[in-house]
């Protein structure tokens, strides 16, 4: 898999740069094994007192939970993600035991989503994360437990031409840049602004 040059400014593993989230992918099917792999992965993320506070619904392809979770998509993304070769829901316990609150579900389900994506990549795939999701359906159809947070969905497969996808996205089919470390890291106190990147 090649993508054009990303720069870091420190010495960085190049996995993080390598990684980046393709929408179009190859007609080449995912084993539950690869799926598998990458979410064994996400098991061994780091957590907040150890609550491994993420729990994973996932489809392939071909298979009936593939197009469960597809329709749960927004029909943008609905509409480039039928060509993965999995589907994987992130979700996170917000509360254990009924009451014991969990105040970093979000962001410890976050870094499992992280752990995945770089499995994912150094198997040869590419893992495409998205907020796109039918927020209000998902925990019916999921039959989700009131203290499950649907997170995101990740879309899993072989990176596939940019042809394949609609004409308007085929120019963002690129590696993204980053804004300057000095935008988002401060020494003690802040001292920027809160722009979106360009």
């Amino acid at each position: 898999m090649t993508t054009p040059s990303r720069a870091p400014n420190y010495p960085i593993l190049p996995q993080f740069t390598e990684r980046w989230s393709p929408r179009a992918f190859a007609d080449k099917p995912v084993t539950e094994e690869q799926v598998l792999t990458v979410l064994e992965a996400a098991r061994w993320a780091p957590s907040a007192s150890n609550l491994q506070p993420w729990r994973f619904f996932y489809g392939v392809k071909g298979q009936p939970e593939f197009d469960t979770l597809l329709s749960l998509l927004i029909p943008f993304n609905e509409g480039w993600a039928k060509n993965a070769g999995a589907l994987i829901f992130v979700t996170s316990v917000k509360t254990f035991d009924g009451e014991r609150q969990n105040i970093t579900n979000s962001f410890d389900a976050g870094s499992a989503f992280m752990s995945l994506s770089l499995q994912a990549h150094a198997l040869g795939l590419v893992a495409h994360g998205m907020a796109g999701i039918e927020y209000d359906k998902a925990p019916i159809v999921l039959e989700l437990p009131e203290n499950l947070k649907v997170e995101a969905a990740v879309a899993i497969g072989y990176q596939g031409d940019v042809s394949t996808l609609a004409d308007f996205l085929q120019p963002r089919e690129a590696p993204s840049q980053r804004q300057a470390l000095s935008d988002m890291a401060f020494k003690g106190k802040f001292t920027g602004d809160l722009k979106a990147p360009v």
